[in-house]
């Protein structure tokens, strides 16, 4: 498989990983600002490729900078930039009502996982939201739940009082008991996400007739899940790896087509 440079604009943040034999190599997290800073910042990993071949592949669940960003793209690395869906379709299943519009974030993560571990799995992406997804024993894409991320809990807390104060979202400090605003904010926010996520957990397991791998990932997966052991895993790129299944799987699919 060529060399891959994968590109996932989220609602904050846009991730870009290089993939070199189908493994990522390296990853960075940019900033949604100005479009050029953007471009610079994964201008800096195309360079760092060396194969003739390498491809771009991009997905996006903020068309507002994507849809500047892969024109710019396109002008400043010369090659044409590829889209999850519009090029490269996503290789899961889904069982979802027929209007829904899942994020393709959710369904990258998702075909990810189960490619990785071919089983059922809830596959939770804490970042700006915070997802809860099932995927079945045969690789079907169930749906799950969406619910606020800790920053924007946080900032609506903020926002939305008088008195509350302006809280980064941290690893609470351990205690059992907040004992001031902040740690107080922190720690319900902090227990209430992974409350939440293991009630889903329980619910998915009950309706399947089976206890699912938990695997996170998103930029907070870390603080939130590190040392839980309902977690299984925690993979911070899985969306990235996504991208590069779905690369991968339209390659096979179009050699298979040169040979029939």
């Amino acid at each position: 498989m060529p060399q891959l440079l994968a590109i996932s604009v989220g609602n904050s943040r846009t991730a870009v990983g290089r993939f070199v034999d189908d493994r990522l190599d390296a990853s960075d997290h940019l900033e949604n600002g100005d479009i050029a800073t953007l471009v610079t910042g994964i201008a800096r990993h195309w360079s760092a490729m060396d194969d003739a071949d390498a491809m771009v592949a991009l997905t996006s669940v903020n068309e507002k900078v994507a849809g500047p960003l892969e024109k710019a793209l396109a002008a400043e690395l010369g090659t044409d930039i590829h889209r999850v869906r519009r090029d490269l379709p996503i290789p899961v299943g889904t069982c979802v009502d027929d209007d829904a519009k899942v994020g393709d974030d959710r369904l990258l993560a998702a075909a990810a996982a189960w490619d990785a571990l071919k089983q059922a799995v809830v596959v939770v992406d804490a970042g700006t939201a915070i997802t809860v997804d099932f995927v079945d024993g045969e690789g079907t894409f169930h749906g799950g739940a969406i619910a606020p991320g800790a920053s924007l809990q946080l900032r609506s807390l903020h926002e939305h009082t008088d008195l509350l104060p302006r809280v980064a979202f941290a690893q609470p400090d351990g205690e059992p008991f907040g004992r001031n605003t902040a740690a107080a904010m922190l720690l319900g926010v902090h227990e209430g996400l992974r409350g939440m996520v293991r009630q889903l957990v329980e619910r998915y397991a009950e309706h399947y007739g089976a206890f699912p791998m938990v695997v996170a990932t998103g930029g907070d997966a870390e603080t939130l899940f590190s040392g839980d052991e309902l977690v299984d895993r925690i993979v911070p790129e899985l969306v990235l790896m996504g991208i590069s299944v779905a690369a991968r799987h339209a390659g096979e699919d179009a050699d298979g087509e040169e040979g029939a």
